[in-house]
C-alpha cells in the first residue's frame, strides 16, 4: 500500500505546473471562551463541595493558507488551555499539511491534519474538545463522478531512535503507533443515498523497551449509510472490532446506530435515534467487597476509538470521552429524542432526551444508567460570531454511581456558555 501512495505522491508532484492564475491566500482566525459548571460527579463524597465545579476553558486558533488548483498548504497554530492554569496551557501545531492534485480527480495529502469520515463516529476531528484530534498521515485518494475513495497511513516515533527501535509508548501526540485507513463512499446519482465502507487497522506498541517491544494489531470495519431527501434524514452504521489490545487480549466487539431526522416546517425538527455499543460480562476488577480478579479471555467492549464522541452519547461526555470504574466496559444502549426549533434567523434551540444504559446483563446490578435531559441553544446575532449555552440534568441509578461517577442522591447538572469567534481576516485571490 505504502508503495502505491509513493507513486501516487510522485505522479501529483509532476503535475505541478502553471495551469492557470488561480491563486488564493487566506487567513482565518477562530477565538473561544467556554465556561462550565458542574455539580455532582464524585461516588460517596463526603464533603458535598466536593461535588461541584467551575472553571473557563479557552481556545485560539491561527489558520494560514494557500491555494491554487493543483498545490495546497495549511497550517494552524492553537493555544488551548483553562484560565489561571499554571503552566499556561498547551500551545501546539493544529494542522499542518500539503495537498497535491493530480489529473482526473487523484490527490495526496501529506501531514498534520484533522479527519472527518462519514457521521464521524469512528474518526473525526472531536471539535468540542479543546485540543481537537489531529494526525500526521500520508493520504492518497481519488474523487469525482460520485466516488471517493481513500487510503491512509500512519507511523509515530517518539523521536529519531538511532539505536533502541521504534518503539511509541502513549505520550506522544498520537495515540497508537501505526495506523492504516481504507474509506470508500459513493453518492448515488438518481437518489439522495450515500453508502460508505471503512476499514481501520491499528498498531499499538506493546512489551517492554527493547527485546520483548512488539506491535500488537487491532481491526475496525464496518459501513455507513445515509439517505436525505429534501426534509428528511436516515443515518444508519455498523462496526465490528477485532484483533488484540495492547495487553495481548482478544478483541470480539461491535455496535450499530440508527437515527433519524424531520423537518416538516422551516422553524421546526424532530429527532430520534438508538445507538448499542457491546460490552464486557465480568468484571475486570471486583467491585468493592469481592475478591479476586477476571481475567477476560476476550475483551466485548467496542471502542469507538477517535470518533467525535460528545455528538453521540450525550452532552454530559459520561461515555467514550471518559471510562468506566477501573475501566470495566459493560457498553452502552443510547435511545434518544428531541425537537429543534428556529424561533429566528441565526438561532437554533434544542430539546433532547436520552435514556442510557449498559449492553450486557450483570448479576449484581440492574441495566439503566439514567434518563438525561439536555436543553441546548445558539444564536448568531453578527456575522461570524455565535453565542452557544447548555443545560443539561441527569437522574442517575444507583448503577450509575456503581459503574461511573455519580452523586450520592443520583442528580447531576452541568451547564456551560461559549462564545466562538471565527472571522475570515484575509482572501485574496491573483
Amino acid at each position: 500500500m505504502f508503495r502505491r501512495i509513493i507513486a501516487l505522491l510522485a505522479l501529483s508532484g509532476l503535475t505541478i505546473l502553471s495551469r492557470g492564475q488561480d491563486n488564493i491566500v487566506y487567513l482565518d482566525l477562530q477565538v473561544m471562551g467556554r465556561g462550565e459548571v458542574r455539580d455532582g460527579g464524585l461516588p460517596n463524597a463526603d464533603d458535598a463541595s466536593q461535588d461541584h465545579s467551575a472553571f473557563f476553558l479557552s481556545r485560539s486558533r491561527l489558520v494560514v493558507g494557500y491555494k491554487r488548483p493543483e498545490f495546497e498548504v495549511k497550517t494552524s497554530m492553537q493555544h488551548s488551555g483553562i484560565w489561571g492554569q499554571a503552566d499556561k496551557g498547551s500551545f501546539n501545531v493544529h494542522e499542518a499539511w500539503i495537498k497535491l492534485n493530480a489529473p482526473f480527480g487523484l490527490f495526496t495529502k501529506l501531514g498534520r491534519q484533522a479527519l472527518s469520515y462519514d457521521d464521524e463516529r469512528i474518526i473525526g476531528p472531536n471539535d468540542w474538545n479543546m485540543a481537537g484530534n489531529s494526525h500526521d498521515v500520508i493520504i492518497a485518494g481519488f474523487e469525482g463522478y460520485g466516488h471517493k475513495f481513500h487510503v491512509a497511513g500512519a507511523f509515530n516515533q517518539s523521536a529519531e531512535n538511532i539505536n533502541r527501535g521504534s518503539t511509541y509508548y502513549p505520550g506522544g501526540s498520537a495515540p497508537y503507533k501505526t495506523m492504516q485507513l481504507a474509506w470508500y463512499h459513493y453518492d448515488l446519482p438518481v437518489a439522495p443515498v450515500g453508502l460508505s465502507l471503512m476499514f481501520l487497522n491499528i498498531g499499538m506498541q506493546a512489551g517492554a523497551e527493547g527485546a520483548d517491544a512488539h506491535v500488537e494489531w487491532q481491526h475496525v470495519f464496518g459501513g455507513y449509510a445515509k439517505y436525505a431527501p429534501e426534509n428528511f434524514k436516515v443515518e444508519a452504521s455498523y462496526y465490528r472490532q477485532i484483533g488484540k489490545n495492547e495487553q495481548g487480549i482478544r478483541l470480539d466487539a461491535w455496535m450499530a446506530s440508527a437515527r433519524a431526522a424531520y423537518n416538516p416546517w422551516k422553524l421546526i425538527g424532530f429527532e430520534a435515534g438508538y445507538d448499542f455499543l457491546s460490552g464486557d460480562d465480568t468484571y475486570a476488577v471486583p467491585q468493592p467487597g469481592h475478591i479476586g480478579l477476571v481475567q477476560h479471555d476476550v475483551i466485548k467492549g467496542f471502542n469507538p476509538v477517535y470518533g467525535s464522541h460528545h455528538k453521540f452519547y450525550g452532552a454530559m461526555d459520561f461515555f467514550y470521552m471518559s471510562t468506566y470504574v477501573n475501566g470495566f466496559s459493560p457498553g452502552l444502549q443510547n435511545a434518544f429524542a428531541g425537537v429543534n426549533v428556529k424561533p429566528m434567523s441565526g438561532m437554533n434551540i434544542g430539546l433532547q432526551y436520552h435514556y442510557l444504559a449498559i449492553a450486557t446483563k450483570l448479576y449484581d446490578i440492574g441495566s439503566t444508567l439514567g434518563h438525561e435531559f439536555e436543553l441546548q441553544g445558539s444564536w448568531s446575532f453578527i456575522k461570524d460570531v455565535t453565542l452557544s449555552m447548555g443545560l443539561s440534568y441527569m437522574v442517575g441509578t444507583k448503577n450509575m454511581q456503581l459503574l461511573k461517577r455519580a452523586s450520592n442522591d443520583g442528580r447531576l447538572f452541568w451547564a456551560w456558555i461559549s462564545l466562538t469567534a471565527a472571522p475570515r481576516i484575509l482572501n485574496y485571490g491573483w
